[in-house]
């Protein structure tokens, strides 16, 4: 099994017509939420942030097509009709039924589609892998590949699937995430837990810089296998979302070439955060990337950018990839070969390494490079 319906106690199920898709995973728990942080946030969201107050789901019903965002109260309804159609369904009470929507902004939801589609789907619902790809294929929008995660630590199992392609910047993007294990955690831990994964992961992911209406990532754990040590647990769930962050910026939108960030030596995480970001986020160094052109000047502009005060004449810097890296400013003097780095950025993954003297901070971000397509794909977005 791929991941989510690996998990016990999970059921999953879609269907995508044309560019309306309609998903249901069924499954119990404590749950907890994370949301974006843009203040033009889809009523599905409001909506959310309030039902995951009680700390626990039963199922989620996601659509793609129809953002329902900037749709006002007649959204906040729509949205609690749609879990009611759910509720419905499955004969779980529509107060513990998960909402999500992807799609283009300032439409009004389907309702009647969602029900049609719902009435097809629920009968299907499964733990099977075959089920569980319908579900992630259902809500992809410009994505090119569905996406899934899961971690099996023997005692335990966490997993997830997620969509994501554009509109992706930090502070979460154009993504839908449903995670799920089936250890026993607490509503608060589980909070806590998942807000710590989603800062070291999706918040450090960027394909275009522009902020979504609708992100959304959803942890249930259903409880299946008892307690377990919330030290593992949080590894794990923090693997889980890596793994899927990674899918996410690799699937980028337009994408040839996905990008990795890394940096050290600042004075904590969260300022090595905001370098990696700063890096993995220009679009002058994304284009570089697409063009394969070694113009490494432009990281050294983007990291002095990020806000944040070092010595320029005090780093390091290299490029390469899983197997090899390549210098190219080495304790402030200019090493680069520029035939090998040539050689090293053909690759399908680009590895950044940027290196201060200042602490032992030291964070990752992941992105990918800007290219013709995805200009073509979003300038032509609605139409």
């Amino acid at each position: 099994m791929k991941s989510i319906c690996a998990v016990n106690g999970v059921r999953a199920a879609g269907i995508k017509e044309g560019k309306f898709g309609l998903t249901l995973v069924d499954a119990q728990g404590t749950a907890a939420g994370v949301f974006t942080s843009n203040i033009v946030r889809a009523p599905g969201i409001e909506l959310m942030i309030e039902r995951i107050k009680q700390g626990r789901l039963e199922a989620i019903i996601a659509n793609s097509g129809c953002a329902n965002a900037y749709t006002g109260k007649r959204g906040y309804q729509d949205a609690e009709q749609m879990a009611a159609i759910a509720g419905d369904s499955l004969h779980i009470d529509q107060e513990h039924i998960g909402v999500a929507s992807t799609g283009v902004i300032g439409r009004y939801l389907d309702l009647q589609l969602i029900e049609q589609q719902c009435k097809k789907i629920t009968p299907l619902l499964a733990n099977s892998s075959d089920a569980e790809d319908q579900a992630a294929r259902a809500i992809m929008t410009t994505d090119l590949v569905s996406k899934h995660a899961l971690v099996d630590v023997g005692s335990f199992r966490v997993a997830g699937i997620c969509k994501g392609s554009g509109m992706i910047a930090p502070n979460m993007g154009t993504m839908l995430a449903f995670i799920y294990t089936d250890a026993s955690i607490d509503p608060n831990p589980l909070k806590s837990a998942l807000r710590k994964a989603t800062r070291r992961t999706f918040n450090r992911i960027v394909v275009d810089g522009d902020m979504s209406t609708n992100d959304i990532a959803l942890c249930t754990a259903t409880g299946e296998v008892g307690r377990v040590s919330m030290i593992e647990f949080e590894q794990a769930l923090e693997k889980c979302c890596r793994s899927l962050a990674q899918q996410i910026a690799g699937d980028g939108e337009g994408a040839t070439k996905l990008i990795e960030v890394w940096v050290r030596g600042a004075s904590d995480e969260s300022t090595a955060a905001d370098i990696a970001r700063s890096i993995v986020g220009s679009s002058l160094v994304k284009a570089a990337i697409y063009g394969e052109d070694p113009n490494w000047g432009r990281i050294l502009a983007a990291a002095g950018k990020s806000g944040h005060a070092f010595d320029p004449y005090d780093i390091s810097l290299w490029i390469g990839n899983d197997i090899h890296r390549i210098p190219l400013v080495d304790d402030g003097k200019i090493v680069v070969d520029l035939n090998r780095a040539r050689g090293i950025i053909h690759q399908k993954k680009v590895l950044i390494e940027f290196k201060m003297n200042i602490g032992n901070g030291e964070a990752t971000a992941w992105g990918c490079d800007l290219t013709e397509e995805y200009v073509r794909i979003n300038g032509r977005y609605t139409t």
